[in-house]
């Protein structure tokens, strides 16, 4: 019989072999029903997903089907609108198309209109007919503003002028007392008024304007000639001279500035003008056509009239330099000289008038009916005007 603390060992082990194999037998079935239960929710898990897919594909179908029918639509839309704009554009091609050709046709007949034969000169000529036509268009604007003022502007005071000799300056409104309204003088009272009454500082030229009673039109009635002012006319003349070389001696020593011969023309082709007066022999004058438009405008062309195109240079030379002037007729009738400076004196500038008057009685034309000189002035540089009594017809 074994003792007693081992009959305990025996039981004690007995006991824990039996609960070793009752817990095994529990985690056993434990296991085992929840590998059914992981089983079954994985049955479960797999159900739930292939319905989720399902939906998810019946979902995105959907979708898919009305972003379809989304696209299908605008895209008829856009292809509606595309050729609803093709036929507008057809339709402005044809009438841009019919406009052009109006045009085209319409520019043909008007160049066929223009291309019309013009005369050389006169009224017939292309530079006559466009000047009437310009004219007739500034009348019709003129008439057109005088319309516009006459409805919307209405008319108002009329505006208050003062007298011109009050717009006048101070100096000129003193030595203007000293001469009497519609009084006429003599040559000597006025030229000694004309002294007096000079309103400037510097030595003013002294002028004489006279009216005539001829018509400028006609060609023998156009008065143009020189004169040589027995005491100058006051002014420092610079004097060209375009002629052979030989020439050029003479009227360098005759006191011309400049003498030259071709060396003159590289002057004019540089547009350097740097002379009064030009003189020149006939033979040279078609070398001086060229520059027509150069001279021409400024005075300065040679003409035989003027005694500027002449053979004897040397004698042309001295009288410039000696005061020689031109007075010719203007378009209104009337003819200005300068008779010299202010600073001449009165004695001087009578007898430089005197010379001018017997030259302008020379120039009396014989087909001319009627009074001759109609009114006589003087006056002073940005001087008051003085009547002269008319005893030169």
């Amino acid at each position: 019989m074994l003792p007693f603390f081992l009959l305990f060992k025996r039981k004690f082990v007995i006991i824990w072999q039996i609960i070793k194999v009752g817990r095994a037998s529990a985690r056993y079935h434990h296991g085992k029903d929840t590998m059914a239960k992981a089983k079954e929710t994985k049955v479960e898990a797999a159900e739930a997903v292939k319905e989720t897919k399902e939906e998810i594909k019946a979902e995105v179908s959907k979708k898919v089907a009305e972003v379809k029918e989304k696209v299908e639509k605008a895209a008829k839309e856009v292809k509606d609108n595309l050729e609803e704009a093709h036929s507008i554009a057809e339709g402005v091609k044809e009438a841009v198309k019919e406009d052009a050709k109006e045009r085209i046709e319409e520019a043909k007949e008007h160049i066929d209109e223009t291309k019309e034969t013009f005369a050389k000169s006169g009224k017939k000529s292309k530079k006559h007919i466009e000047e009437v036509k310009a004219e007739e268009e500034r009348q019709e604007r003129k008439k057109e503003r005088a319309a516009e003022e006459a409805t919307v502007k209405p008319k108002g005071a009329a505006p208050v002028t003062r007298p011109k000799i009050e717009r006048r300056g101070k100096k000129y409104q003193e030595v203007a007392k000293l001469i009497k309204k519609g009084e006429v003088y003599s040559l000597k009272d006025a030229t000694d008024l004309a002294i007096k009454s000079n309103p400037v500082k510097f030595d003013a030229s002294v002028e004489i304007h006279v009216r005539l009673g001829v018509d400028p039109r006609q060609a023998d009635q156009n008065i143009r000639t020189t004169l040589v002012l027995p005491n100058g006319n006051g002014k420092s003349v610079k004097v060209a001279v375009f002629a052979p070389l030989d020439i050029c001696k003479a009227a360098k020593a005759a006191g011309a500035d400049i003498a030259e011969d071709e060396e003159f023309l590289k002057r004019l082709e540089k547009g350097t003008i740097d002379f009064d007066v030009l003189i020149s022999t006939p033979q040279y004058m078609p070398k001086l056509g060229k520059y027509a438009r150069l001279l021409g405008p400024k005075g300065l062309m040679p003409n035989p009239k003027a005694g500027t195109v002449t053979m004897d240079v040397a004698k042309a030379v001295k009288e410039a330099k000696a005061g020689k002037v031109e007075y010719r007729v203007d378009k209104q009738a009337i003819v200005h000289i300068g008779i010299g400076k202010v600073s001449f004196g009165v004695d001087k500038l009578v007898e430089n008038a005197n010379a001018f008057f017997n030259s302008l009685k020379a120039q009396k034309p014989a087909s001319l009916k009627g009074t001759y000189v109609k009114s006589v002035y003087m006056t002073t540089t940005m001087g008051p005007s003085i009547q002269i009594e008319n005893l030169y017809n």
